[in-house]
């Protein structure tokens, strides 16, 4: 069938024809008032009532994060484990690690006492990534521990990060450039640098900083002196008078393994606490308890060794109410602790009263001390609680007048439990090391979580204040927080952010809720520890308010609306540095895979699909 086209109407879209003239054979529509018609259309649009300035896209593609330069100050078992895990975790880290001692292994490195080990089992004290099967003990000793952190350091390449030998003395943060000013004392040079970073972590540990008691005449002593933590691998204790000063973890350990060596032993122990034969049932010993050859056999089996590992672990996540003032665990704790102490000290009745605190257990930390009930009961050594008045040429005078001679002094007296820097950190005119004195503007470790402090951006604290709970253990928690770490700076290279800090109101309500949380604990009874700096009452900074896993889910989901943030878009857009051009770099590369999150059906676990960081198109 066909159409004239003379026929057809044309379609004139609204516009009115003049009466049909002859064109050819051809209708042509004659438009009337064109320029009221046409005008409109060759004026530029008019934008929507809404104004927003306009502003030019960033020349970067989404997932191109910046590279972040972070120093991390410490290489004990957390700065070993940031220096695994961040570089595994954030894409274009340039990571530096600085460590005072000649390796890496902290207080592993530094305590070399006789009869120093982890009073927790050997299976227990790794990490959950790259156990080790072969541990000699049960409860390891310091030389094994440090070996296998040291060996973690090299299977993992953590050395080619590290400045050894490299004392920071000095952060302060430059507030036009947003950078850290890192100074560090080189120890075998003599040279002090400094240099620029854009993130600080400290993992300085807890008692990184030992430090001899400030007793009149210590000076004056002419025999040896040292603290526990600087031992004199060189010192043979056979036939030696001897004293020992404080009854911490150290103390105990020491008392108990040179009690039968020396001639004579002072144990100078004013505080009293809570010995101990284990933390969670596994009891130690002063001489080494070896894994059977039976056991160690079925290690080679890794499903036997993880079902043998979690259910020795799994004791360490229990207990919390134990904690609770007035709780049945506690009194339990008390009453089995109690008859502890009488059944061991039962040649010497007469200490038993002097012996047993008059606080809860778990006000302090509890302390195994295998074998040193037993060593305070032998002839050799005199169980002092008196005062000490001054030190002498020769020996100690306590303040009943009475003098003890003394060949050698080793003071177990802990380090800086105040949990305060041992180097100056400025910022905005404050320094943190003061304000978190006694006598500072907070005089308390003031943080948000444990992890930043209102007021000094770009600074973190690895097992710091707040670092650990009460139950789990101490590379799980120390793994936690730097997985934690990981996500903040990934969002800090990602997003374009110059500068992060936690917010005051923020951190004023964890510390409100820690309060409020520690008033119900035995932890706030009249005692001390270095969970409240060393002072009986104070407010508890050392613990997580919570259990392990209370604070493991805390840390897993960050609540990133506590933050406040600066960005590096001249533009002041939150969006305009992280958006970029719209697109991905990898999409643009042919070769890339581009869905990896097409796989089989029967590996997809539906609670993690979509949810890996790095498992993107």
């Amino acid at each position: 069938m066909t159409v004239d086209i003379l026929e057809q109407t044309p379609n004139t879209n609204g516009v009115t024809l003049s009466p049909e003239k002859p064109s050819n054979g051809v209708k042509v529509p004659i438009v009337e008032n064109a320029a009221e018609k046409i005008n409109p259309l060759l004026e530029e649009p008019k934008p929507s009532g809404y104004q927003i300035p306009r502003i030019s896209l960033e020349q970067r593609h989404i997932d191109e994060p910046r590279a972040l330069r972070v120093a991390v100050i410490g290489a004990g078992l957390s700065g070993v484990v940031a220096g695994i895990f961040l570089p595994a975790k954030v894409p274009n880290i340039k990571l530096t690690i600085f460590e005072k001692n000649a390796d890496v292994g902290g207080t592993w490195f530094e305590n070399i006492y006789p009869g120093v080990r982890c009073d927790v089992p050997a299976h227990v004290y790794q990490t959950s990534f790259s156990p080790n099967v072969n541990w000699s003990e049960q409860f390891a000793q310091g030389r094994e521990i440090r070996a296998y952190w040291q060996g973690l350091a090299r299977k993992y390449d953590v050395y080619q990060y590290l400045k050894l030998s490299s004392r920071v003395e000095e952060l302060s943060w430059d507030e036009k450039a947003s950078v850290w000013n890192v100074k560090v004392h080189n120890l075998t040079t003599g040279e002090t640098t400094s240099q620029q970073f854009d993130f600080v972590l400290t993992a300085i540990g807890r008692f990184n900083a030992w430090k001899l008691p400030d007793y009149p005449g210590i000076n004056d002593f002419r025999g040896l002196l040292r603290h526990a933590s600087n031992w004199d691998p060189n010192f043979d204790p056979t036939g030696k008078r001897v004293a020992i000063i404080g009854n911490g973890a150290s103390g105990i350990q020491l008392t108990a393994n040179l009690q039968k060596h020396v001639q004579h032993l002072d144990h100078y122990a004013r505080n009293k606490t809570w010995v101990t034969p284990s933390f969670a049932g596994d009891e130690t010993s002063i001489t080494p308890i070896p894994i059977s050859q039976e056991l160690q056999e079925s290690f080679k089996d890794p499903n036997e060794y993880v079902k043998f590992r979690r259910g020795l672990e799994t004791k360490y996540w229990r207990g919390y109410s134990s904690w609770l003032k007035g709780s049945e665990l506690n009194e339990k704790s008390r009453q089995e602790f109690i008859e502890l102490i009488k059944k061991r000290l039962a040649k010497r009745p007469d200490l038993i009263d002097k012996v047993i605190p008059d606080f809860s257990p778990h006000c302090r930390r509890l302390t195994p001390g295998p074998n040193y009930f037993e060593a305070i009961t032998e002839d050799n050594v005199e169980y002092i609680q008196t005062p000490i008045k001054r030190f002498t040429e020769t020996g100690i005078e306590t303040t009943d007048g009475k003098h003890r001679e003394v060949d050698a002094i080793f003071c177990a007296t802990g380090a800086n439990v105040d949990m305060v820097p041992p180097f100056s950190i400025w910022a905005h005119g404050k320094d943190l090391s003061q304000l978190w004195r006694q006598d500072g503007e907070y005089g308390f470790p003031y943080t948000y979580l444990g992890v930043g402090t209102p007021g000094f951006p770009n600074l973190g604290f690895i097992h710091g204040p707040h670092g650990a709970g009460r139950s789990g253990t101490v590379p799980h928690s120390v793994e936690v927080q730097v997985v934690f770490y990981a996500k903040l700076l990934r969002k800090v290279g990602r997003e374009g952010i110059k500068t992060i800090q936690p917010s005051r109101k923020a951190a004023d309500d964890f510390v409100q809720y820690s309060d409020a949380l520690f008033e119900t604990t035995v932890l706030s009874e009249n005692c001390s520890s270095w969970y409240n700096s060393g002072r009986a009452g104070s407010r508890i900074h050392g613990l997580w308010p919570g259990s392990a896993a209370h604070a493991t889910i805390v840390y897993r989901d960050p609540r990133w609306e506590d933050w406040e943030y600066e960005y590096l878009s001249p533009t002041g857009n939150r969006l305009a540095w992280y958006f970029g051009v719209g697109c991905t770099k990898k999409e643009q590369d042919p070769e890339s895979d581009i869905t990896p999150y097409i796989r089989d059906p029967a590996t997809i676990d539906l609670r993690d699909l979509h949810e890996s960081w790095w498992d993107l198109p």
